[in-house]
């Protein structure tokens, strides 16, 4: 699967969509966040969300289906279960940093809840999405989109558009 974890080749035609279809519902987002803070146990979640048992084990189940978290056994009796960030779960970490700081940057600062901060010095930080070779802001219009080697025609004819250039 080069890389994508459990995501079905078929998922992959449009890159928006699978990521969207895979963590764009809000339980997810927030119990992916709780993981990156070190919740790796049912009852963490469910006391730091406030959210239902029956909705939080579909979430659980959906992304460990997903490969983004793994669920391990810690106890035999009863048995018990956590679940901890998978490579590709954490690799969504700089996505949710990047939400956040979205987010944040809508609020005046003395409206924030929750900010991003250097460990080491604590001073707050604002991040940015780069490219890795250039080190260029890609949020400019010196960055578009355009169709890849696996695009379907429809997607190939949306790109050849000036319009989208």
């Amino acid at each position: 699967m080069s890389g994508v974890g459990r995501f079905r080749a078929e998922d992959l035609s449009c890159p928006l969509s699978t990521t969207v279809r895979h963590v764009g519902e809000w339980w997810t987002l927030l119990i992916l966040h709780d993981a990156f803070d070190g919740y790796t146990r049912f009852d963490e979640f469910q006391r730091d969300l406030r959210i239902s048992s029956s909705m939080l084990t579909t979430r659980l189940k959906t992304l460990v289906d997903d490969g983004l978290l793994e669920r391990t056994q810690y106890q035999e009796k009863p048995p018990r279960y956590e679940y901890v960030l998978t490579e590709l779960g954490r690799s969504l970490r700089p996505v949710i940093v990047t939400l956040a700081a979205w987010g944040n940057e809508r609020l005046a600062p003395e409206e924030r809840t929750m900010i991003l901060v250097d460990a080491g010095t604590g001073d707050e930080v604002e991040p940015v999405v780069v490219d890795r070779s250039s080190g260029r802001r890609i949020d400019g219009p010196g960055f578009v989109f355009t169709a890849g080697p696996a695009a379907p025609e429809a997607m190939r004819r949306r790109y050849e558009d000036p319009r989208t250039r």
